[in-house]
Protein backbone atom coordinates (compact mmCIF):
# COMPACT_ATOMS: atom_id res chain seq x y z
CA UNK A 1 0.00 0.00 0.00
CA UNK A 2 2.87 2.28 0.86
CA UNK A 3 4.35 1.82 -2.20
CA UNK A 4 1.35 2.58 -4.22
CA UNK A 5 0.71 6.22 -2.65
CA UNK A 6 4.18 6.94 -3.27
CA UNK A 7 4.33 6.00 -6.83
CA UNK A 8 0.91 7.90 -7.25
CA UNK A 9 2.60 11.24 -5.33
CA UNK A 10 5.65 11.01 -7.53
CA UNK A 11 3.12 11.15 -10.63
CA UNK A 12 1.75 13.72 -9.34
CA UNK A 13 4.80 15.69 -8.61
CA UNK A 14 5.56 14.65 -12.10
CA UNK A 15 2.62 16.12 -13.76
CA UNK A 16 2.64 19.64 -12.03
CA UNK A 17 7.02 19.92 -12.82
CA UNK A 18 5.99 19.29 -16.53
CA UNK A 19 3.05 21.33 -16.66
CA UNK A 20 4.99 24.51 -14.87
CA UNK A 21 7.18 23.61 -17.94
CA UNK A 22 4.95 23.84 -20.23
CA UNK A 23 3.21 26.50 -19.67
CA UNK A 24 6.49 28.95 -18.86
CA UNK A 25 5.74 28.25 -14.84
CA UNK A 26 9.37 28.54 -14.20
CA UNK A 27 9.93 31.74 -16.37
CA UNK A 28 7.31 33.21 -14.85
CA UNK A 29 8.56 32.40 -11.27
CA UNK A 30 11.82 34.28 -12.08
CA UNK A 31 10.80 37.11 -13.63
CA UNK A 32 8.49 37.99 -10.33
CA UNK A 33 11.38 36.84 -8.11
CA UNK A 34 13.73 39.27 -9.40
CA UNK A 35 11.26 42.03 -9.51
CA UNK A 36 10.55 41.37 -5.74
CA UNK A 37 14.56 41.52 -5.20
CA UNK A 38 15.28 45.20 -7.20
CA UNK A 39 12.30 45.84 -5.18
CA UNK A 40 13.48 45.23 -1.89
CA UNK A 41 16.98 46.68 -2.77
CA UNK A 42 15.28 50.04 -3.57
CA UNK A 43 13.53 49.85 -0.51
CA UNK A 44 16.21 49.08 1.67
CA UNK A 45 18.25 52.02 0.21
CA UNK A 46 15.32 54.74 0.74
CA UNK A 47 15.58 53.31 4.73
CA UNK A 48 18.96 53.72 4.70
CA UNK A 49 18.98 57.02 3.53
CA UNK A 50 16.78 58.01 6.19
CA UNK A 51 18.65 56.15 8.82
CA UNK A 52 21.98 57.55 7.93
CA UNK A 53 20.47 61.31 6.91
CA UNK A 54 23.04 60.57 3.93
CA UNK A 55 22.03 60.12 0.09
CA UNK A 56 22.10 56.49 -0.80
CA UNK A 57 22.33 55.59 -4.44
CA UNK A 58 20.82 52.42 -6.43
CA UNK A 59 22.31 52.49 -10.00
CA UNK A 60 21.48 49.49 -12.43
CA UNK A 61 23.07 48.68 -16.10
CA UNK A 62 20.28 47.17 -18.21
CA UNK A 63 23.04 46.05 -20.81
CA UNK A 64 25.22 44.08 -18.06
CA UNK A 65 21.72 42.92 -16.16
CA UNK A 66 23.93 44.09 -12.72
CA UNK A 67 22.70 46.61 -9.84
CA UNK A 68 24.53 48.00 -7.15
CA UNK A 69 22.97 49.59 -4.39
CA UNK A 70 23.28 51.37 -0.81
CA UNK A 71 25.98 49.88 2.18
CA UNK A 72 28.03 48.03 -0.84
CA UNK A 73 24.98 45.84 -1.89
CA UNK A 74 25.28 44.76 -5.63
CA UNK A 75 23.64 41.62 -7.79
CA UNK A 76 22.96 41.02 -11.53
CA UNK A 77 19.66 39.76 -12.88
CA UNK A 78 19.24 37.15 -14.95
CA UNK A 79 20.04 37.40 -19.03
CA UNK A 80 16.83 36.03 -19.69
CA UNK A 81 15.40 39.40 -18.20
CA UNK A 82 14.19 42.43 -20.40
CA UNK A 83 15.88 45.64 -18.75
CA UNK A 84 14.67 49.09 -19.09
CA UNK A 85 15.19 51.82 -16.94
CA UNK A 86 14.04 55.39 -17.11
CA UNK A 87 15.25 58.69 -14.74
CA UNK A 88 16.58 61.47 -14.07
CA UNK A 89 19.31 61.87 -16.67
CA UNK A 90 21.18 64.45 -14.20
CA UNK A 91 22.32 61.22 -11.88
CA UNK A 92 23.16 58.54 -14.45
CA UNK A 93 26.63 58.21 -13.04
CA UNK A 94 27.53 57.11 -16.95
CA UNK A 95 25.91 56.72 -20.17
CA UNK A 96 23.36 53.73 -20.05
CA UNK A 97 23.67 52.81 -16.59
CA UNK A 98 20.63 54.33 -14.50
CA UNK A 99 20.25 55.54 -10.99
CA UNK A 100 18.17 56.56 -8.24
CA UNK A 101 19.22 58.43 -5.63
CA UNK A 102 17.56 58.45 -2.39
CA UNK A 103 17.27 61.43 0.26
CA UNK A 104 17.79 62.03 4.04
CA UNK A 105 14.42 62.66 4.23
CA UNK A 106 13.01 59.69 2.38
CA UNK A 107 12.50 61.53 -0.79
CA UNK A 108 14.30 60.40 -4.45
CA UNK A 109 15.55 61.80 -7.71
CA UNK A 110 12.70 59.03 -8.86
CA UNK A 111 12.46 56.96 -11.55
CA UNK A 112 11.46 53.27 -13.24
CA UNK A 113 12.56 50.16 -13.58
CA UNK A 114 10.76 47.56 -15.56
CA UNK A 115 11.67 43.95 -16.02
CA UNK A 116 10.14 41.65 -18.82
CA UNK A 117 10.06 38.16 -20.04
CA UNK A 118 8.60 37.35 -23.23
CA UNK A 119 5.06 38.92 -22.60
CA UNK A 120 5.14 39.55 -19.16
CA UNK A 121 6.46 42.62 -17.56
CA UNK A 122 6.87 43.92 -13.63
CA UNK A 123 7.61 47.48 -12.99
CA UNK A 124 8.76 48.78 -10.21
CA UNK A 125 8.33 52.88 -9.62
CA UNK A 126 9.65 55.09 -7.45
CA UNK A 127 8.43 58.13 -6.83
CA UNK A 128 10.52 61.70 -6.73
CA UNK A 129 8.48 63.20 -3.21
CA UNK A 130 8.08 60.80 -1.39
CA UNK A 131 10.76 58.23 -2.17
CA UNK A 132 7.60 55.30 -1.87
CA UNK A 133 9.01 52.24 -4.20
CA UNK A 134 5.80 50.08 -5.73
CA UNK A 135 5.82 47.11 -7.58
CA UNK A 136 2.99 46.19 -10.13
CA UNK A 137 2.40 44.50 -12.85
CA UNK A 138 3.18 46.08 -16.68
CA UNK A 139 2.76 46.40 -20.41
CA UNK A 140 6.11 45.52 -22.13
CA UNK A 141 7.83 48.15 -23.43
CA UNK A 142 9.63 47.78 -26.91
Amino acid sequence: MLEIVLVMALIAITGILALGVLTGGFDRVLLRSSAKELTAQLRFARAHAIATGTPQRFEIDPDSHAWRSADDRAGELSKKLGVHFTGAREVQPSQGVGAIVFFGDGASTGGSVQLSLRDAAWNIDVAWLTGEVTLRRGEVVR
